[in-house]
């Protein structure tokens, strides 16, 4: 009986809907494994057709050319290791999320997923059928159970596949980053190890698609929970494990166990790669921001050098009349400090003949937000035409504070393709201002050092629209709306039970208020990177049209 294992994981980047780029992939890891002397080669959940599919999965047309890719990938493979990769499986008029192993020519095995995740941006129930738990597969001496992802999170697959005779626990997994999500897996998968009594291997992809970023982060325990293996997390990685024969039973050998930065350094990744991974997989190449002199302009100024480079960032400077001094010289010295282009358009004589265009019917009324907005429009119109003409993608800069209840100007400010910081509060903003100018890795290809002058960071926030205008003269200040927000958004609580913890009711209620009415924006919203368990888009879906309000 053969008392050694070699187990290769490929924790990999695919591109949605991009076969043969993935068939590629997948056969570059099979050879580099084949060559390592490994047994099995595998890649993650539906690594075959990138994920999530969405409802592209339901067309018979992207099945079927599934199918064929998974096909000529079994016989383009290296003799004798086999494959184990994801994709979708239509059999007998039923779709299933399936994991499929390949060797000499043909798909040897195939497991499908039991348990359809149906919460948070998961929609599986929508998209797949509920397959039987599949049993074990036998490879070379050892035992194979593959609890698919979402499996693993129950104990009633891998308890089936133990009692079955597995002898080890493959999970690949298609998991998206939040904040803190690290713990809560390894907490899940050290219960199916006790459970069990088997040493399990869980396997993530990693890339950006969309709002979501897979992390990677794979990891190997061993009986008692013990972690023989890390890899890092958000980055590519192939590992070798080997596995060895006990009179306990299979056991991994001690391997490279990555330490993960803390939660401030993860986001910031996850924004960077969000927004990387985004233009390299829609195909672009260069962005462009209005850059305020503001703080959140200027985060996403730094993110966007440290994820494309400086001199694929174009900053714009768009000053009025309201346009402090100050603004300028901050907006000039983020834009330095990165090594980015910094253009100025000035916007008042366009504001004056918009103005002047709308003065007949506005006679006789006094000015209001709707002036205020009518700069914003601008300046969103003017970015607008910067990157169709010079084919650069143009971000938004709005946070989650000011997302949650709508102090932007849709079609002005809001306007672009993709928000990094959609899913981060103001007071976030702030930190995480201070983390990146203390702090600097090798995948940031911005400039170490201060790149955010502390002034910057430091100056009342204002949206410079009108004179001496300041953010708290229409919102809370950001302490305490972020507070209320995170408490009725991310933790949904009841108005009473946040007036209970010590807010003013009236102000609470305003904040509610101003909620509920801003969804036909986020509706309208532009993408951005998803943090937290309640981003805006899959993971909190609210109606636009909404009377309801909570009168605890």
């Amino acid at each position: 009986m053969p008392q050694n294992f070699r187990l290769t994981l490929g924790q990999l980047n695919p591109v949605l809907g991009d076969f043969t780029s993935n068939s590629e992939k997948a056969l570059a890891a099979w050879h580099t494994g084949a060559k390592a002397g490994a047994d099995l080669v595998a890649l993650p959940e539906m690594f075959l057709t990138g994920y999530q599919t969405q409802d592209l999965v339901l067309k018979p047309a992207f099945q079927a050319e599934s199918q064929a890719a998974l096909h000529a990938l079994a016989k383009n493979g290296p003799e004798g290791t086999a494959l184990a990769i994801g994709a979708p499986l239509l059999e007998g008029g039923k779709l299933y999320n399936a994991y499929f192993l390949l060797q000499n020519g043909a798909v040897r095995v195939i497991a499908r997923k039991h348990h359809l995740p149906n919460e948070d941006v998961f929609d599986e129930v929508r998209l797949y059928d509920s397959a039987p738990i599949s049993g074990p597969f036998e490879l070379n001496g050892m035992r194979i159970g593959c609890p698919v992802c979402e499996d693993a999170w129950h104990e009633d697959v891998a308890e089936t596949m133990a009692e079955t005779g597995a002898e080890l626990l493959l999970v690949p997994n298609g998991s998206p980053y939040r904040r803190d999500k690290h713990p809560l897996r390894t907490g899940l998968m050290v219960a199916r190890v006790v459970e069990t009594g088997l040493p399990l291997v869980y396997l993530n992809m990693v890339g950006g698609q969309d709002d979501q970023v897979f992390d990677g982060a794979s990891f190997v325990l061993n009986r008692g929970g013990e972690l023989a293996v890390q890899m890092p997390v958000f980055d590519e990685a192939i590992t070798h494990v080997d596995f060895e024969r006990t009179g306990a039973g299979w056991q991994a050998m001690r391997g490279e166990r990555d330490i993960h930065g803390p939660a401030y350094e993860q986001d910031y990744r996850c924004m960077v790669e969000a927004l990387r991974d985004y233009m390299a997989k829609t195909g672009f190449k260069k962005v462009l921001l209005g850059l305020s002199g503001g703080i959140d302009s200027a985060i996403v100024a730094t993110i966007a050098a440290d994820a494309l480079g400086p001199k694929n960032v174009r900053c714009v400077m768009l000053p009025s009349e309201y346009t402090s001094p100050e603004s300028l010289k901050d907006a000039s010295a983020v834009a330095k400090a990165l090594g980015c282009q910094l253009d100025t358009v000035p916007i008042a004589a366009g504001r004056a003949a918009i103005t002047q265009t709308l003065a007949p019917l506005f006679e006789g009324m006094a000015p209001d937000v709707t002036e205020e907005n009518i700069q914003s429009r601008l300046r969103g119109l003017l970015l607008m035409a910067m990157s169709n003409k010079f084919g650069e993608m143009l971000l938004t800069t709005g946070n989650k504070s000011e997302v949650a209840v709508g102090y932007a100007t849709i079609y002005g400010d809001m306007a672009g393709g993709y928000n990094p910081i959609k899913d981060l509060y103001k007071t976030r903003v702030f930190e995480t201002c201070r983390w990146r100018n203390t702090h600097h890795f090798d995948w940031m290809k911005a400039p170490a050092g201060e790149v955010i002058p502390p002034r910057v960071i430091d100056k009342p926030p204002t949206a410079e629209l009108r004179n001496n205008q300041k953010d708290e003269d229409s919102l809370p200040p950001y302490d305490v709306l972020d507070a209320i927000l995170e408490a009725l958004i991310d933790h949904d609580k009841s108005v009473a039970e946040v007036v209970e913890a010590g807010f003013e009711r009236q102000m609470v209620k305003r904040v509610e208020h101003l909620i509920y009415i801003s969804e036909h924006k986020r509706f309208q919203s532009a993408p951005g990177t998803r943090l937290t368990l309640k981003a805006f888009w899959l993971d909190r879906r609210y109606p636009i049209v909404n009377r309801w309000r909570d009168q605890s």
